[in-house]
């Protein structure tokens, strides 16, 4: 497996080694020793896949009480992916990393707690399947505007298109007014 630093303290980008032959290919998405031996020791307690048509954008989601580690794979077609680094004091407070999530690439991206997740369908259609390290709470479900100026995501949105979003999504507040009792620390 070879890993890729990022520019934000903990978030890794995974690529597993795969095995191909003409019958197609095998991978290990997940191999627990392995995982470990890089850094991801929490363990994963909760499984979810999402099914997102081009043009979706979902984000940026968090959990306050009860944050989630992520581990992000894509099963098919192809996601602009964000984590975004909202923990009060860290040396990269408001600052965010996109990466290309795809079936064909077979990356994983790990985004830590203390991030804010959120990702951008590209093809006509993508299976993002991500382990969570707690499990979820509606209650502690929280959120930054996916457009907030003050970050600047250069989201790849084709000119004249709006994303698809959910109605909390549109509501969520910027990174600046979150009040600092609904953000984690570092």
């Amino acid at each position: 497996m070879k890993i890729h630093e990022t520019r934000l303290s903990g978030v890794i980008l995974l690529e597993p080694k795969v095995f191909g032959d003409p019958r197609g290919f095998f991978l290990e998405t997940y191999h627990q020793e392995k995982y470990r031996a890089v850094g991801l020791h929490k363990p994963f307690v909760q499984d979810n896949h999402s099914f997102s048509r081009r043009g979706a954008l979902r984000g940026l989601h968090y959990q306050l009480r009860h944050p989630q580690g992520k581990l992000i794979y894509v099963l098919s077609g192809e996601i602009y992916d964000v984590a975004v680094d909202i923990r009060r004091g860290s040396p990269t407070f408001g600052k965010w990393e996109p990466f290309i999530l795809s079936a064909g690439n077979k990356r994983q991206l790990f985004i830590p707690e203390g991030f804010a997740h959120g990702f951008y369908v590209l093809s006509e259609g993508a299976d993002v399947l991500y382990k969570c390290t707690d499990l979820y709470d509606a209650k502690e479900d929280c959120g930054i505007l996916w457009s907030d100026p003050g970050l600047g995501i250069e989201w790849p949105i084709p000119e004249g298109e709006k994303p698809n979003l959910s109605p909390k999504d549109e509501r969520y507040p910027i990174l600046s007014e979150a009040l600092e009792d609904e953000l984690p620390g570092y």
